[in-house]
Order: structure tokens, then sequence, then C-alpha cells
């Protein structure tokens, strides 16, 4: 037991019943309550996780207003692709120095959801479409910041997947699926970093809110996989605080204003909730401002040189997608530089993460000054950096700045508005704008080199068409600087891709149930997500997941697989036969050829990442726990190995096996046999099946209650007068005449898809739950009268 939480227990046992029901809601939008008379202090949590977010206004949580300065380093979506947990963990050290010099005790992040389609509106947050380098990149990230004596927080737990409706939806997903891809992220971290916290996300699973889950916050997360931490939930996601303490959830953020303090005291006092629960919760909160308070660490910050980390960073995460021997750069003759993100830069996503950089570096002033005199750069604007809209007339700019110049780099991506905190995207393309200028430029020059700056994965039917194409991501703000080296070859591009890169979003099996119901989202893919659906069903992806190539040339040969008493030691030498340096990911797939239980083709179960001179070598070992055999058994409720055969596979993507071993496993249990979607979307028999149970029906939006949106207000006509008041008062707030377009839609998705009990929660007692059960009351009579009239 830790000295802080000894100290906590007794802290609580001295205090009243109110003091406890306080102390376990924020103070206000980022601090906790404090316990003055015990030393107890008010802790400051705020936003990340690429960057310190630390806002100038206490009540914004959503990322309307301004945050102080701090460094903007690369989005989890670029540290993903890196492949790289010793520079994540660099990354993380750097962020914990930079939260403790703002008075920082908790770092809200890393975030690692699986990216279940590429158009989640998040993505950029989130590292990878798999559970494995998900949570091994959390994990190093986690390490990092707490290793400055700064408390770090996973997020969102569990299964929040699409930011449609993300407060409300349900998330129906079988037993077997949710352990083997939506929380096993979760649970390499917490093992391998114990972390500080925990942010409960606002989705249900199964029909059960996050918040009041006992089998996820206290059966799973803490007894199963040893967290003995605090979770707190995520801004405004309580559905009902009395419960969601009984289940494990110790602190409300932000505080609510004490709306639920009366029913917390009343079930408190009929037993609901007993004092042992109470306690519990209270002294995880004191416990977690101890550790702040005695913790050490450098808050020492040197912001050059986390620039230049933020820079490394960013190229090690750069993805050479495809090249023709056009790159790396010469520094000789006419360059032309086409699109507005090569001097207004595309570095971040929106949202809560959105950090305020300390210097921006743009692509176009640093190949500038990389080339110097040696080149001549011209620049053609190409479309407008807000919408991606083009005209004629830009266009002509275009092709003549290419037939002028002995190369092209075009810019393209996501503007801002695609991309968002609150809504998912409506497509994989890009603007069309983006694509237009892809195509007069390649006309006009075949030396036509894309580089990509969105934070997730596009539809690319032209990507045949230039000499290259760069996948930057989100670099943070030295990525336009990180590009730069990428393209002139100072630096080798370190990354492969962390997430599949589909033809087509048809192609992907959760397309059929993604963002389309407000109420309830089918997970009847199953396993069937990026690379193992891909791989599975003989669907190619556009990139597969793994994929990057370098500018030199390497060879993995002498696999040796040896029997060691965890499992296995995969071995294999690594070559560096090319002209230049650079790095390799050695990725390890296991297959098993025969199961009871369904599995896909391939999933990754280890890999390392080398950097080695031209003409090196080096031996790389990954090692291959029972885990990594292992299958959750849907009837054992644990984790079990089938006996047999089983096919290790080395390779440099999930479709680039160099070399395959085969060994047998003779040790394990009898699994249950499960069964999934046969043709990767179960039918409504094949998902019965894998749920167990019967697929729950999709809930109506009457009779209203506190979970009900002010969307669903609009299908009465009292509700709809309601909702105009609510979305009027809401707006006061609201600074729309300095906010851009992307905030105004982040504003309207949280205001139209808020739960009524939100509402409550962030009117600082001006509407109390009680208030708000008569005026839900009053809305069902009406509504009820109203159809008893029509009918």
């Amino acid at each position: 037991m830790r000295d802080t939480y000894a100290r906590a227990e007794k802290i609580v046992s001295t205090l009243s019943t109110d003091d406890k029901i306080r102390l376990v809601s924020g103070k206000d939008a980022w601090t906790t309550e404090p316990v003055d008379e015990h030393g107890v202090p008010s802790i400051l949590v705020t936003d990340g996780p690429h960057g310190v977010r630390k806002q100038v206004s206490a009540d914004d949580h959503i990322g309307i207003n301004d945050a102080v300065p701090a460094t903007c380093f690369p989005t989890a979506v670029t540290l993903g692709s890196t492949w790289d947990p010793d520079l994540v963990e660099e990354v993380g050290a750097a962020l914990g120095r930079e939260s403790r010099a703002n008075d920082v005790s908790v770092l809200l992040g890393p975030g690692l959801n699986i990216k279940r389609h590429p158009a989640g509106g998040r993505n950029f947050e989130y590292f990878s479409e798999d559970p494995f380098l998900s949570g091994k990149m959390a994990a190093a990230m986690v390490r990092g910041i707490q290793s400055q004596g700064v408390g770090a927080c996973l997020k969102h737990y569990a299964a929040n997947n699409q930011e449609f409706f993300r407060m409300s939806v349900d998330t129906v997903v079988d037993n077997r699926t949710l352990r083997e891809l939506y929380l096993t992220g979760f649970e390499i971290a917490v093992k391998e970093s114990q972390p500080w916290t925990v942010m409960c996300s606002y989705n249900k699973v199964n029909g059960e809110h996050a918040d009041i889950s006992r089998d996820l916050l206290t059966d799973i997360l803490r007894d199963e996989w040893g967290f003995d931490g605090l979770v707190m939930s995520d801004w405004f996601a309580v559905s009902d605080r009395a419960l969601a303490i009984c289940a494990g959830l110790d602190l409300e953020m932000p505080g609510s204003s004490g709306a639920w303090d009366a029913e917390v005291k009343a079930a408190h006092a009929s037993g609901l909730l007993t004092t042992a629960e109470l306690d519990l919760a209270a002294t995880r909160v004191i416990d977690l401002a101890l550790r702040a308070q005695n913790d050490t660490g450098s808050s020492q910050v040197d912001p050059a040189a986390h620039h230049e980390l933020a820079r490394r960073a960013a190229a090690a995460g750069t993805v050479l997608l495809t090249n023709d021997g056009i790159l790396p750069l010469e520094r000789t003759g006419s360059i032309a530089v086409v699109g507005s993100f090569a001097k207004k830069p595309r570095y971040q996503g929106a949202g809560s993460s959105l950090v305020t950089p300390t210097q921006v570096d743009t692509f176009i002033d640093a190949l500038r000054a990389a080339v110097g005199d040696a080149a001549t750069v011209h620049y053609a604007q190409g479309y407008d950096v807000a919408t991606g809209e083009t005209e004629e007339a830009l266009l002509t700019e275009v092709r003549e700045a290419a037939r002028k110049a002995d190369v092209v780099i075009v810019l393209a991506g996501l503007p801002d508005s695609y991309e968002s905190e609150g809504f998912d995207r409506d497509h994989l393309r890009l603007p069309d704008g983006h694509i237009a200028t892809i195509a007069a430029a390649a006309e006009a020059n075949d030396r036509t080199v894309v580089a990509l700056l969105n934070g997730a994965p596009i539809e690319m039917p032209w990507a045949d068409g230039p000499a290259a194409i760069v996948e930057a991501y989100l670099g943070g703000q030295a990525g336009g600087a990180a590009l730069a080296d990428v393209i002139l070859g100072d630096v080798a591009p370190g990354g492969r891709l962390a997430e599949s890169f589909p033809v087509s979003a048809s192609d992907v099996p959760a397309d059929r149930d993604f963002a389309r119901h407000p109420k309830q989202v089918q997970y009847r893919e199953g396993l069937y997500v990026g690379y193992r659906f891909h791989d599975s069903a003989g669907v190619p992806a556009r990139f597969p997941f793994g994929h990057g190539l370098t500018y030199t040339a390497f060879e993995q040969s002498g696999l040796t697989v040896r029997k060691t008493k965890e499992g296995y030691s995969v071995t294999v030498t690594v070559t560096n036969a090319g002209p230049r340096a650079g790095s390799e990911v050695v990725q390890v797939y296991v297959r098993d050829p025969e199961s009871i239980a369904y599995r896909p083709e391939k999933e990754l179960k280890g890999f390392a990442k080398v950097h080695l001179e031209p003409g090196t070598s080096q031996k790389v070992t990954v090692r291959l726990d029972r885990r990594a055999f292992a299958v959750w058994d849907i009837r054992a409720q644990e984790w079990r190995v089938e006996p047999g055969a089983f096919e290790i596979l080395v390779g440099a993507s999930s479709t680039d096996i160099r070399a395959r071993r085969t060994v047998t496993v003779a040790e394990g249990e009898a699994v249950f046999p499960s069964h999934g979607p046969s043709a990767f979307v179960a039918t409504d028999d094949e998902f019965r099946t894998m749920l167990g149970a019967d697929i729950p029906e999709v809930p109506s939006v009457l009779p209203y209650h506190r979970d009900s949106t002010t969307e669903d207000l609009h299908e009465t006509a009292t509700g709809r007068a309601i909702a105009a008041i609510m979305t009027q008062e809401a707006g006061k707030q609201f600074d729309w005449e300095h906010a851009d377009a992307t905030t105004k839609r982040m504003f309207d998705a949280n205001v139209r898809t808020a739960p009524l009990r939100q509402i409550a929660m962030e009117s600082q007692s001006k509407l109390t739950l009680a208030s708000l059960d008569r005026l839900i009351k009053l809305l069902n009579v009406t509504s009820a009268k109203a159809w008893r009239a029509r009918g």
C-alpha cells in the first residue's frame, strides 16, 4: 500500500458524509476539491494528449477558448506510426515536464481507443487499429509522463469508437470481440505502466453506461488487471452518480455544482450506496492529490529542445507510401511547392486536444532554408486552406508553376473542418479542391510528389499518378520542418502505418453500421477490423497495416524460434543492404491455421524497431508470451490457449511476410467453440450467436427520460419549443464571432447530442435534476395527449 493511500484512508475516516460527497465531484471544470484542514490540495487536471492544453478560461472543456502556449507534439496517429515506444516515452517525459511547469497534476491522455472505422472523427487522437500496438504505445506514453511526477490518464474506457451521439449511443458488442479488440490495449497499458488515472467514456456498452458498469470499472479494471489508481468520468459523462460510485467511479468531472448531491445522499441513507463504497471513492481522490503533491520530477522546460524532439518524432512517424525513386529530392533546379498547407499547415486535430503551440514551422520556409541558393522554390496556392475548395484561376496557376519546375511538391490532406472531436467524417475522400490540385500538378509535370497532412486514412483513387506519396499525418508544430527533412533525405522516413488504408470505405465491414443510428451501434463485424478483415477476406487495402517504404533496402534473414519458459523467443537478423541509414520495423504475427474458435488470418503479437547504418546488421529478438496464442473463452470467461500448431510470421507489414515457422503448443486448455460472421458482417442469427443473447431493440425516442437528447425533443411540438430555448441559452455562452467553422460544428454537435441530464449538470444549479424530472414528466404528458389526439 502506498504511503499516500494509507494517509488518505485516515483523512477520510474523519470526514462527514457531506464532505465525502463533495470531494468525489470536481471543484470546477479542471480542479478537484481540497481538504484544507488536512493539507490536501486542490489539483489541476488538463487536456492532452499531444500537448498541455491549460485553459486561459476555467469553464471551457471542448476546445473553444485559448490555452497557454505549450509544445504541440505530433498527434497519436503520427506517434503510433513510429512503432517506437522508446521515442514515445521520450515525448511523454517532455509532456510531463511541461505539465509540471504549468502546475498540472494530471495530463488527460493518452487516448487508445481502437480505430474501428477510418472515418472516426477522433481517430487522430488514437494510436492504431490494433490493440497490441495501441497498448504498447500508450504504456510508453504513460511511463514518460509519470516519470516526471505527473499523472497520466488512459481514455476513453471503453468501446468509444465513434463521435456520432457518443454521449448516449449504445455499443452492442459480443464479449469476445470486446475483450480481444477493445479492452486489450487498455489492459496492456494498465499492466505495463500503472497509470494514475483512467477516464470512463460517455457511451453505453451493451445497454449500460460505462460510468455505472461495475464489470468494466471494478471487476475487470481493478480486480482482474490490478489497476490501483483513480477512475474519473469524461466531462459530463456521469449518468447516475450514486450508481457510478457503487460501480467504481471515483471522481465526477467537471464539478456539476452539486447537481447530484441530493440523490447521492439519499442513496447513501437508503443503503443503496454503502459507506464503504463512498469512502473508497473519497480515499482515491485524496490519494491522487497527495501523490501529485509528493511526487517529484523536473519542471525545467527547454522550449527549443522540445521543439527539436517534436521535429524528430514527426519525421519518425512520416510514412513513405509510394516512391518511383524521385525521393529523396535533390537540392538543385526549380521546385514548385503547391497547396495552402505549405504556408498554413494542418498540424493537429480540433476539439479538446487543441494545443496553443510555442511556434509553428511551415514546410515552405523549412524547404527554402534547407536548399538555400542551390535551388529555386516557387509557390502556388492551389486551394482555400479553410474549405479545401479551388477555382479555375488557382488551378491555372498550379499548372503554370508545375510546367516551369523540375519537380513539384503538392501538400494536400484534410482541412480542420473534416476531422474533429464531436463529429465523424462523412466520407474518406479528400476535398474536391485538393484532388483537382493534385491532378493539375501531375498532368503538368510527371515529377510530382504528394505530401498528405491528415489525421486518418483517405481514399486515393489517384494514387498511381504521383511519382511519390508521403503520409505526414498531423506532425505537430515542427511537422513542416520534419517533412522537409524527410523529403530531402536529411532524415529517413521512419514511419509504418498503424492502420490500414482501404480502397473504399464501403470495403470495411464496420461501414454497414457506423455513425448511422443515434441510439445504437452494432459491431457485427466482430474481430474483423482493419488488417484482420483485409487479410482474412482477401480484400486488399490500398496500403496495408505496417506498410512503409525507406530510402534504403532492408533484409530479414535467419529466422529462429526457440521455446522459453514464458513462451517463445523469435530472433531474426536485419541487414541494411542499401546505401543510406534507415530504420526497419520487424513485425511478428501469429496465425492459428485450425481453431475451434474463429480467428482472423493473422494478428500482431510483437514488434521491434531497429536503426542501422548502411552495410550493418543486427539480431532482433521479439518475445511471445502465452497470451500471444490465446483467445478469450466465452464460456470460461478467461484467456485460453488451444493446443496445436501455430504459425509465427515475421515481416515488414501484414502482407509483406518474409519468413515463417510452425510451432506446436502442447500445453493448453479446451476452448469453447466460437463462431463469427461467415461473410465478415454477421447476419441476425450469427450476431445473436455471437452475443449469446437476443439482439437488443433500438430504443424508441418516446417517452422522454434523462438520457434523451436535445435532438430527441424535436419529436414533439412542446419538445421543439423547449429545445429551442435550451439551444439559445447554450449559444449565449459561445463566442460565435471568433469561432471558426470547425468549432461551430463541434459546438452544434455537442448541443444537439447532449443528454438532458447534462444540461442540468452544466446549468450551475439553475436547472436541478428534480426540476428536470418534472419537465420530462410534463413533456411526456403533452406528447401522450398529442398522440391520442392523432389517433
